[in-house]
């Protein structure tokens, strides 16, 4: 079927695609994220394909009728489907096989015949590729703790549709919501129920993205833009970016909503380069819509029109701040500017603009879909829905998770992360990136939503979780995230170039040894001026890490400017290796391998370490077959 001519024909696809995939008596869903491809998959589903269709540039045709009495497919009418990040990636590369809803982990190429002639020919379950957690096996993937404990509505559909066919995005009610919009709403309605919905932006601060339509579609200036922005440069963050990769039909069905809403023509997407997959697919898509008559002229047979386009940024992080972003799309340095005008009045080309993030756009189309007032019955009142976070740092089972806003860090960390590795302490974990603030113990069951957090000092951000164990050390943990940010200051004004760049030098003297207590009030004195007077929103909390580690790890700042001392035995220029005499064999086999000579003594008798001469490398220790060596520090 070619063009789409108008909601009866989408309603007609959606039936014919649904009957394709159910015709499909086997689907092979092979992780195609980035994440797992770097693992593999992609040689995974070549191999997948040869043993299923002999050629893996031949698709099996859809509706063969061959399935077996016992539910078993073998050879043809098996589908074998590249998806996008079903969000385990602690556990790939993943395979889910339907419709057992089989998902194998840690799958690899040598396993792909055992796959095949087990699983899809004869239906016998491989056990060594199941997931198992606390000697409890599991074969489906929704019964999984990692996902059972979730609730996935914007990540719905990815790991379960083909990403780069739009009639398996159509056939799970890709676009129906904006044909519900276009045909049955105007474009007020359709701005008041964002609006009811209080959706908040799932990009940074949570700004109200229904007040934030509705201040553009009262412009008198007639022509108006849609951005995107998919920049995510937050350390650790890939929620975005797996949408884009998964699902990005839901993004873009957002946009148009959108563009609908306050009557815009165009739109752009901003995306980083370093996400190439992301890029590559949401050409695919853009591509297939404009083929359909769901992107282009006259959309759907309407008078509606909207074309869309992609803008590769450079990775400034600044990139990520809207004005700075709007100046990258129109071929200027990314440099934030003033506010006002902000950009709902003066935004891309100096024209009203819509800029929210790629998540908060994946909502649109449930809001529409199935009302406002359904949506508000998902979390707290004043921050409805879901939100995607990307788990990673200690915890058992890191990857991409979604649950609703309010759930608490206990449940994230301990019962969909599955604890911390290890076994070890928890001690804290940093929460919406360089951006950010650290969270502690007694946070675990505060509400993940943006005031609560807000009342603690830290943000949800994009959505990224670092979480930490004992043995961190939270002055580099500040050291890091600074660097980061000083690195990626644009440098426009001057509290922030300076600033920041004043905040490293005192972290990485104090990770040094040569920190003083005058140090600590100088860090908080500019932490607190920074954050006052920088010119964007990226300046302004780019000391939120210092503060929050300085106001819960205090003890920490103290042992590293007074005793000289790192707990976490981090800081290299605090280590000082010690022999023990008690343990110590005197092998000599520690002064063979010190590359300074700063070990001494004789055969026989305990040797001793020069502090004076160590150069901290570890060595010593690594050499050390009686465990006679340790760090104090």
């Amino acid at each position: 079927m070619g063009m789409i001519k108008d909601r009866e024909a989408l309603l007609k696809l959606q039936g014919e695609a649904k009957e394709k995939i159910k015709a499909e008596t086997c689907r092979i869903l092979i992780c195609a994220g980035t994440g797992c491809l770097a693992g593999g998959s992609g040689e995974i589903y070549e191999k997948m394909c040869e043993l299923t269709s002999g050629n893996k540039d031949v698709e099996v045709e859809f509706g063969a009728e061959i399935a077996h009495k016992d539910g078993t497919c073998p050879g043809a009418g098996v589908a074998v489907r590249k998806s996008g990040c079903h969000g385990f990636c602690e556990m790939g590369p993943l395979m889910r096989i339907e419709p057992m809803g089989i998902l194998y982990t840690k799958v690899s190429p040598d396993d792909c015949e055992a796959i095949y002639h087990k699983t899809i020919q004869n239906g016998e379950v491989i056990h060594r590729l199941l997931f198992e957690q606390d000697g409890i096996e599991y074969q489906k993937q929704e019964e999984i703790p990692f996902y059972k404990k979730q609730t996935r509505l914007v990540l719905e559909n990815c790991g379960h549709i083909d990403a780069e066919h739009i009639e398996e995005a159509i056939a799970v009610g890709g676009y129906q919501a904006f044909a519900k919009a276009l045909f049955t709403m105007t474009p007020e309605e359709v701005v008041d129920e964002i609006s009811e919905s209080n959706l908040r932006g799932r990009g940074g601060g949570g700004f109200t993205t229904g007040y934030k339509w509705s201040q553009v579609a009262k412009q008198k200036e007639k022509i108006r833009y849609i951005v995107c922005n998919g920049d995510e440069g937050d350390p650790g963050a890939f929620m975005d970016r797996s949408i884009m990769e998964g699902d990005p039909h839901k993004m873009i069905e957002g946009m148009l909503i959108a563009a609908y809403a306050v009557s815009a023509q165009e739109g752009y997407i901003y995306v980083r380069a370093e996400y190439p997959l992301a890029i590559n697919r949401l050409r695919i898509a853009i591509a297939q819509a404009e083929e359909k008559g769901l992107l282009g002229d006259h959309i759907l047979g309407t008078d509606f029109s909207f074309q869309l386009h992609i803008n590769r940024g450079a990775g400034a992080f600044v990139c990520g701040e809207g004005s700075a972003l709007t100046a990258s799309i129109e071929g200027n340095r990314g440099f934030p500017r003033v506010k006002p005008p902000r950009t709902v009045e003066q935004g891309l080309f100096a024209k009203p603009t819509v800029l929210n993030n790629v998540e908060t756009y994946a909502n649109v189309p449930m809001i529409i879909e199935r009302g406002a007032a359904w949506y508000k019955t998902i979390g707290p009142e004043n921050s409805p829905g879901t939100k995607a976070f990307a788990l990673t740092g200690s915890v058992k089972h890191t990857g991409l998770i979604e649950v609703p806003m309010g759930t608490t860090l206990r449940e994230v960390i301990f019962d969909i992360g599955g604890g911390i590795k290890g076994d070890a302490e928890f001690k804290g974990v940093q929460i919406g990136g360089p951006s950010g603030g650290c969270l502690i113990t007694p946070h675990l069951d505060v509400s993940l939503d943006f005031d609560s957090l807000k009342k603690m000092g830290a943000m949800i951000g994009s959505g990224g979780l670092v979480v930490m164990d004992s043995n961190t050390c939270m002055v580099e943990v500040a050291r890091f995230f600074m660097n980061f940010t000083q690195n990626e200051s644009c440098g426009k004004c001057v509290p922030c170039r300076e600033g920041t760049k004043r905040m490293l030098e005192i972290l990485e003297r104090i990770v040094d040894g040569k920190g003083k207590v005058e140090d600590l009030d100088l860090l908080e004195e500019l932490a607190v001026t920074i954050t006052d007077t920088a010119l964007c929103g990226l300046g302004k909390s780019a000391a939120l890490p210092v503060l929050s580690t300085l106001r819960l790890f205090k003890d920490e700042y103290m042992e590293h400017v007074v005793d000289k001392k790192c707990r976490a035995h981090n800081c290299t220029a605090m280590k000082r290796f010690i022999i023990s005499p008690e343990l110590c064999k005197g092998c000599s086999k520690c002064a063979r391998n010190c590359p300074v000579g700063a070990i001494s003594g004789k055969i026989r008798e305990s040797f001793e370490i020069d502090t004076d001469k160590c150069i901290k490398c570890g060595a010593c220790e690594d050499a050390c077959a009686f465990h006679a060596i340790h760090v104090e520090g």
